[in-house]
């Protein structure tokens, strides 16, 4: 029996004459007790995602006409309609609403302190009966909220499809990297076959990455009620990752074909398809903390030539980039450095090459925390 339903959420009109939408595509029975949450394109301009959601939804419906949809599992193909619609200079934009300047990725509803009300007292000793009770107190929430505006209600929107599945996965890209995750320092144990399955280049953990990107209104929830009700045993219900599928180019039909092959293996080895995956590959690289991540960062103007490659392993002091301006020194050009202030693997870079002062140039995975990161441990 197929299973596939497709279902259409129409987003409020922001300006005369328009109206968006994003379809989700569900698959298996919800009655399984099993939900797997995936989406690609909330920043809008990022390519990968599309296609590897789109030739993930290939392979399960070839599973779902098999019969071997075992859990409820939903995919949002194209998370952001609105980032979509912003053209400009024959490019999409769409990493930031153009109302207010906000990121798409960032200011999801965080929910722990209205839970904790609602919880408080009713908790009990049985794990599963609190999952159970937390996720019920979060639907009641999210369905008493009334967001204002179309970016508003598409993050609530994606919330509400999202916040009781056991795994929520947001594909999304760098400018140029290896595929790299992110998720909560907790779920890394957990996790892990998630980043060896994908050949995860990198894994950045954080308790909180500060801003509120989407997977962490998913899954920061529930280590932060486990701390305040530490007498009752709340697990990490949500296995919640951003996954980021390379560079914005790379969108070759070989990598992006594996890419979804992959997470197909890590949904069938998590059991929700029937069949036996087959061995996890080779695991490449430990997890590190996303505090330890060295941002290099131009210091003044000029052009970028790349000293060192993306998956390059690096020592601190290393030189990473030259910049040149071409006005100073015009004989010759002016010559600045940007070196690491850690060891690590160089695991993205920026795809331009002009420099700003502030501009984040090359990211270093790098094992021990750094000074001075504050509370927003990601980039813009």
């Amino acid at each position: 029996m197929r299973t596939k339903k497709v279902s259409e959420h129409f987003l409020p009109s922001s300006s005369i004459g328009t109206g968006r939408k994003i379809v989700s595509i569900s698959f298996g029975p919800k009655e399984s007790g099993k939900k797997v949450y995936i989406q690609a394109g909330l920043h809008a301009d990022e390519p990968p995602g599309y296609l590897v959601a789109g030739r993930l939804l290939e392979l399960l419906e070839k599973a779902d006409n098999s019969g071997d949809i075992l859990g409820e599992i939903i995919v949002v193909p194209a998370a952001n309609p609105v980032g979509l619609s912003q053209w400009n200079n024959d490019s999409v934009q769409g990493r930031f609403d153009y109302f207010d300047n906000i990121n798409f990725n960032r200011q999801y509803p965080d929910l722990t302190e209205e839970i904790a009300e609602t919880i408080t007292g009713r908790l009990g000793t049985e794990p599963l009966k609190n999952i159970n009770l937390i996720r019920e107190c979060t639907a009641q929430i999210l369905r008493s909220m009334e967001p204002e505006g179309e970016t508003e209600y598409l993050k609530h929107l994606l919330l509400s499809l999202s916040h009781d599945a056991d795994i929520v996965l947001d594909l999304h890209c760098d400018h140029q990297a290896l595929i790299h995750v992110y998720m909560g320092t907790s779920l890394w144990q957990e996790g892990k076959d998630l980043s060896t399955q994908l050949r995860a280049g990198a894994t950045l953990l954080a308790s909180d990455s500060g801003g509120t990107p989407f997977d962490e209104a998913n899954s920061k929830l529930w280590w932060e009620l486990a701390e305040q009700f530490p007498n009752h045993p709340i697990p990490p219900a949500c296995l919640a990752a951003t996954v980021e599928l390379r560079g914005s180019t790379d969108t070759d039909r070989q990598d992006t074909e594996q890419d979804a092959q992959n997470l197909y293996y890590f949904l069938q080895r998590r059991g929700y398809i029937a069949g036996v995956a087959p061995e996890l590959p080779e695991f490449l690289a430990d997890a590190t903390p996303l505090d330890g991540v060295d941002y290099v960062t131009s210091t003044t103007t000029g052009i970028i030539t790349f000293l060192k490659q993306v998956g390059d392993f690096v020592r601190k002091g290393d030189p990473i980039a030259e910049l040149i301006h071409p006005m100073n020194k015009p004989e010759a050009g002016e010559k600045v450095i940007l070196s690491t202030k850690t060891d690590g693997i160089l695991f993205a870079r920026c795809l331009d090459r002009f420099a700003r002062p502030g501009k984040v140039v090359a990211k270093i995975a790098g094992k021990e925390a750094l000074k001075g990161k504050g509370e927003n441990l990601l980039t813009s």
